[in-house]
């Protein structure tokens, strides 16, 4: 049966896991009621279960190879059987979003099972007729975020209608061998040696961006292996307003709002503020246009975000400048070098080396903060619109936080996954979060209502 090997930066996500650190990705979908009588749950997990088993990727599993020694590949699973993966669970709270969000941070906490093709779906009900929400897991093996979307696509009415199912049984993309062409290893071998260059360079800038002086901090706590999860939405029309009258990216602004959420729950908490930090991990994707569907390519930025700063737009101008650093240096520099690092790494260095990569996370940085595209076109289910979709970024051990932001349908969608027992007050901190953009929003709305110009950023 042919194979397609696992990337190094994909078997280094696999072989972190562990069943307190679960390594994959999800996303909380909530679709509203469909016109007319609405559509019957029994007819949507049927539906979910038919689209996710054309899905070809979703049929492929993990298995060692021979070769190369410690690595692994992709292959199809003979006994498949798509029941395994998509469920129905119920929902008894009278307040539906509050016990889908409750319940679907209980099934984060659950690793998937090894052995299988690792995802799952859960449709979420509550009665018949009204709103209902689809709960999506994959592995962070099986795709990075933008490469989630794209496979989790194929189970909305719109995507699935356009695509032609794959011949059943057969992965999405050429299956390759375990084994290497011989005509391949001389390539190989140069290409080796290139890549022990760019390792050396990589790791490097990795040790420059590691601190010494960790402290003890509520996102930084000892791992429960519990998850909370938590939501916030934002207007994405005074997202641009903002974005206007303040210059930088709309992704710089969103990473404000959290510094400011961050200071305010600090604060609420009677916490002292810090000279610098918590440190972020901001992942950007690495992919060009036109490339496979799978796996992950990614890169990432380290920022200190500006909490002791008291002035919001302060906050702003302190992150573009950053940021603005961060893409002036590359892709290479400081902490975002660990996935390019992974990328030049042998199987057994994963195999052998995750667990201490995964401790020296903590050094690097405290939380991730990531932006997941969505398709800017309106989406449904069995005819039931699409109305907000929440990302959830995994957590790396000795963390306690991740955000993870998408925008779809004028709104910009705010997921928060947490520890359970280091911050049981998450639904404070996502509050938080649109506190702080109502005031942003303010200051800038009060500065265009009287003329005045937007300062300058700060070098």
């Amino acid at each position: 049966m042919g194979t397609e090997l696992l990337a190094p930066l994909d078997l280094a996500f696999w072989h972190l896991e562990s069943d307190a650190h679960p390594m994959h990705l999800g996303a909380l979908a909530v679709f509203a009621p469909a016109p007319g009588p609405g559509a019957a749950p029994d007819h949507v997990l049927e539906l979910l279960r038919t689209r996710a088993a054309a899905i070809p990727r979703l049929r492929m599993c993990v298995r060692d190879v021979l070769l190369p020694v410690g690595g692994a590949a992709w292959t199809v699973d003979k006994d498949f059987d798509v029941h395994r993966h998509v469920r129905r669970v119920a929902v008894d709270d009278g307040d539906f979003m509050a016990g889908a969000t409750r319940l679907a941070g209980e099934l984060m906490e659950q690793p998937l099972e090894r052995g299988l093709p690792p995802w799952q779906l859960y449709l979420i009900g509550g009665a018949d007729g009204g709103p209902f929400a689809v709960l999506v897991k994959l592995h962070h093996a099986l795709a990075d975020g933008m490469r989630a979307v794209a496979i989790g696509a194929g189970i909305f009415d719109e995507i699935a209608a356009a695509t032609r199912p794959a011949p059943r049984g057969r992965p999405a993309v050429p299956p390759r061998s375990w084994l290497p062409d011989p005509r391949e290893m001389a390539g190989m071998a140069l290409g080796r040696i290139g890549e022990v260059g760019r390792a050396l360079g990589v790791g490097a800038s990795v040790v420059r961006a590691g601190r010494l002086d960790l402290r003890s901090t509520a996102f930084t706590a000892p791992s429960s292996g519990t998850r909370r999860l938590a939501t916030a939405d934002l207007d994405a029309t005074a997202l641009q307003r903002i974005r206007r009258a303040e210059g930088g990216t709309a992704n710089d602004i969103l990473l404000a709002v959290v510094a400011g959420a961050l200071r305010r729950w600090m604060a609420g908490r009677g916490e002292a503020l810090p000279g610098t930090g918590p440190r972020a991990l901001v992942p950007v994707s690495r992919r060009r246009p036109g490339g496979a569907i799978t796996g992950n390519r990614l890169s990432a930025y380290l920022l200190d975000l500006p909490v002791g700063a008291a002035d919001p737009r302060e906050r702003l101008r302190a992150v573009r400048a950053a940021m603005d650093r961060n893409k002036a240096a590359g892709p290479l520099k400081g902490a975002g070098a660990v996935a390019v690092l992974a990328d030049q790494l042998h199987p057994l260095a994963h195999r052998f080396g995750a667990p201490l990569a995964a401790n020296a996370a903590r050094m690097l940085f405290d939380l991730l903060v990531t932006s997941v595209p969505l398709p800017r076109s309106a989406l449904s289910l069995a005819g039931c619109p699409l109305s907000a979709l929440y990302p959830m970024a995994p957590l790396a051990r000795g963390q306690s936080l991740a955000v993870a932001l998408s925008t779809y349908g004028g709104r910009v969608h705010v997921g928060l996954v947490a520890d359970g027992k280091a911050l049981p007050d998450l639904d404070r901190l996502a509050a938080a979060v649109g506190e702080e953009f109502a005031e942003l929003e303010a200051l800038v709305t009060g500065d265009l209502r009287s003329g005045a110009r937007a300062p300058e950023p700060v070098t």
